[in-house]
């Protein structure tokens, strides 16, 4: 059985992003002028270029237009002292990030759980957005403590990174105790933000952040785009959670 009309525009506009005729970044034309291009429906059209944007191939912005998705694919590593402004400029890659929100409100059982508060106790809830060369890769819940914390809102409103911020608070080094990572759906919001479209997965990733006491900072959920990510797990067999290395003879 042939291809259906919106099989074959899909396949020709991403022929043309493979031989590079579509350049990175690269504006589509218009979907009146693609129908002409194509001598096809509406329908057809707008069925290739949102097949393409699942693929992670287009990027649909409302109001501005369809262009090629030149989202840099960072390659980011996981370990005990993981830092996002680190992990990208070791790639060239130029970081950035917004405060997007702060509130504070009851501890859920998971955040309580995760700092060592009792279930209700105030937390400060903070919404970030994260970009790498300009483009958005990840959104970040953080969760603290305000008794420990209690001008962490101000502070990251004003631009203050966390590590600048604990610093002040006596906290000279900080840890990942740990980490959850798995797949889903994204959220209507967090498509918009992260601009991609709505049917393309997200990574979850979950963590606590302790200091050197061992003594848990920091609970935080982070949603990346999926395929502008690849994350890498360094892992140190001496401190690895849960690792008992071998005996050595």
């Amino acid at each position: 059985m042939g291809l259906q009309q919106w099989q074959m525009i899909r396949d020709r506009i991403a022929d043309d992003i493979a031989a590079g005729e579509l350049a990175p970044g690269a504006r589509l034309p218009t979907e009146t002028k693609l129908c002409q291009l194509f001598g096809a429906g509406r329908h057809s059209v707008r069925r290739a270029v949102s097949a393409l944007a699942i693929e992670g191939k287009l990027r649909v912005e409302q109001g501005r237009g369809t262009f090629v998705e030149d989202a840099p694919l960072i390659d980011y590593h996981i370990g005990r002292r993981a830092r996002f402004r680190q992990n990208l400029r070791s790639q060239g890659v130029v970081p950035a990030g917004e405060v997007i929100s702060a509130q504070v409100m009851p501890a859920s059982t998971r955040v309580a759980r995760a700092l060592q508060l009792n279930e209700g106790d105030p937390v400060l809830r903070i919404l970030t957005r994260g970009f790498a060369d300009s483009v958005p890769i990840s959104i970040g819940l953080s969760f603290h403590s305000v008794a420990r914390f209690p001008d962490m809102a101000a502070q990251r409103q004003a631009g203050r990174h966390v590590t600048e911020i604990y610093r002040d608070a006596g906290i000279g080094d900080y840890f990942r105790k740990s980490t959850t990572v798995f797949a889903r759906r994204a959220e209507p919001e967090e498509a918009e933000l992260l601009s991609q479209h709505p049917d393309q997965p997200v990574l979850v990733v979950r963590k606590t952040d302790v200091d050197s006491q061992d003594l848990p900072i920091a609970y935080s959920e982070g949603i990346w785009a999926a395929d502008r990510v690849r994350f890498t797990f360094d892992v140190d067999p001496v401190t690895a959670a849960g690792f008992d290395p071998p005996n050595q003879a």
